[in-house]
């Protein structure tokens, strides 16, 4: 069995931004430049992209990655992750969300060590919403944490809000997840997505309905999701 296995799933077909891992930043795909940070940190015997599409297979197989295909009926990119979990073993399995690609690899090593210190949560990143990013975007979850660093809701909505005029400090989700099989094969199991997670159409959501809770993590507020077609120039511009 694995100790841990670094899981990138990549759909091509995002509603958003259609053939998204294969578009280029700096002349290099979206889905390698992700794959490329998480090999600093794993051998790629350990690190997986998990796709529906053959082209995607075709050009990480060329730089050596290992890829595994799943189903196109899968719903989320956790879903996907689930898929693979369920044909390798590991302890610890890492969602790092193919459109990432400027994740630090010392945030990866981050959540798998918050997964080892909570092994009952599910692990998830956040940082701070920069003062060039416009927090109402409703491409930018917004989160909302207790005094645990315990995840109390996310939302496309600007959450939390108040009453006064006064100022808040909003937080994003990074889209680094860690999970144990169990909790993928549970959140798997309920073959739809649950209510707020299809209205808000955020994954972690499920998790909820499930009644497993999910501990959050600050990581480097250096990130910056490719969510639209204008994300590209911004993460190329950042580079």
């Amino acid at each position: 069995m694995r100790k841990i296995l670094i899981i990138i799933p990549a759909r091509y077909k995002s509603s958003r931004f259609p053939g998204k891992p294969l578009k280029k930043i700096l002349g290099r795909e979206l889905v390698l430049r992700v794959a490329d940070r998480c090999k600093k940190i794993s051998n790629k015997r350990d690190l997986i992209i998990a796709t529906d599409n053959s082209m995607i297979s075709k050009v990480a197989k060329k730089e050596n990655f290992k890829v595994i295909m799943t189903s196109q009926n899968c719903l989320t990119g956790t879903d996907r992750v689930a898929e693979v979990a369920k044909k390798i073993n590991s302890k610890i399995y890492i969602n790092v969300q193919g459109d990432e690609p400027l994740v630090n690899p010392r945030d990866i090593k981050k959540i798998i060590s918050q997964k080892i210190k909570y092994p009952n949560h599910i692990i998830c990143g956040f940082a701070k919403i920069r003062n060039f990013e416009n927090p109402a975007s409703k491409n930018i979850p917004k989160v909302v944490m207790n005094k645990n660093n315990e995840l109390v809701y996310i939302s496309r909505a600007l959450v939390p809000s108040s009453k006064k005029k006064s100022k808040i400090q909003f937080y994003k989700q990074v889209c680094i997840y860690a999970f144990n099989k169990m909790e993928l094969a549970k959140f798997s199991s309920m073959k739809k997505k649950s209510a707020l997670e299809k209205l808000e159409d955020i994954e972690i959501l499920r998790f909820f309905d499930l009644g497993i809770k999910i501990k959050m993590v600050k990581l480097s507020s250096k990130t910056l999701a490719v969510d639209v077609k204008s994300d590209i120039k911004k993460v190329e511009k950042f580079l």
